[in-house]
């Protein structure tokens, strides 16, 4: 049986770099049962022993979509993997993978570098202790492999910045399977949903954490722990950012005095409102409205005639 496969290795200019994420290589492969793996079409510095390994000078994602094999490096012990995984492969780190001889697989990838990688990697976004990404069997990121593929495949001008948007997307992807597997699965995410929309919708009568909780069957201790670990911040914290954002529109879109927004969004005093949004935006709601509608368009025109 033939394999089906698409392999592209790229160049890159210096504006290419500057961009701050370049593809290296991108390509999919079909490795039927009983095949031996890797292929030898890559080039020599790509080329590995599945029992010796290598190491690579650039990140690379991997993202199996049928079969099954093992992946390893040396900070991932020997570890299974099945169709719906992802993982990534660092600069510098000893790993090797491959196909169960059994069953095969069929694998997309996309190798890249740049600064903006390697910002991600010092902030602890993704590191070599937990390369393996859950992800999956996933149409839509099947599609962005898919559309890297034909992007590299077509080459047409400005054709890596699209490709660092894929891989953006990607890692923005892989970041999230990780976060979430991270808070122990989905188990509370609905109900954390739940309570951002009750915020929402009464951000201008405040329910109280302990009311929220009650309203999605948590405790409120319970409540206060997850909703923090999901969304960085408490259910206090979360409510004030919501206000903040809310009294934003009211100043920019209406005319409303900045007293009625206080009363409106339930801060005791306007004095209130007034220091808190100077806090969170680094000027009063005042300035802030002067800033955002201070100029009408019937001033603008005045002085265009001018």
């Amino acid at each position: 049986m033939p394999k089906e496969e698409h392999i592209k290795y790229l160049m890159t200019n210096e504006q290419d770099i500057s961009w701050g994420i370049v593809t290296t290589t991108v390509g999919y492969q079909d490795i039927p049962a009983r095949t031996v793996y890797p292929s030898h079409k890559h080039p020599i510095r790509y080329l590995f022993s599945s029992e010796k390994g290598r190491i690579l000078n650039e990140y690379q994602l991997v993202y199996i979509t049928s079969g099954q094999g093992i992946f390893t490096s040396t900070h991932q012990p020997s570890t299974h993997i099945q169709a719906g995984d992802l993982f990534l492969l660092f600069p510098g780190e000893w790993h090797t993978y491959y196909p169960d001889f059994q069953t095969g697989w069929y694998e997309y990838w996309i190798g890249f570098t740049g600064n903006d990688i390697d910002l991600k990697v010092k902030a602890h976004f993704f590191t070599c202790n937990s390369p393996i990404i859950k992800a999956g069997l996933d149409s839509e990121l099947v599609k962005l492999f898919q559309l890297a593929v034909y992007t590299a495949k077509q080459q047409r001008p400005g054709f890596q910045q699209i490709l660092a948007g894929i891989i953006s997307l990607l890692l923005g992807f892989s970041y999230s399977k990780l976060r979430i597997d991270t808070l122990g699965g989905t188990k509370f995410l609905k109900q954390i949903d739940k309570a951002k929309v009750l915020m929402y919708e009464h951000v201008e009568n405040s329910l109280s954490g302990e009311q929220i909780a009650e309203n999605i069957g948590m405790s409120y201790s319970s409540f206060r722990r997850f909703f923090k670990q999901y969304t960085g911040f408490t259910p206090t914290q979360y409510i004030l950012e919501l206000k903040i954002n809310r009294s934003k529109e009211l100043l920019t879109n209406t005319e409303y005095s900045c007293q009625e927004i206080a009363f409106e969004l339930g801060f005791n005093t306007p004095s209130h409102f007034n220091m808190v949004f100077l806090k969170k935006t680094g000027i009063t709601p005042h300035q802030y409205r002067v800033k955002t509608q201070g100029r009408t368009i019937h001033q603008t025109l005045y002085n265009k005639e001018k």
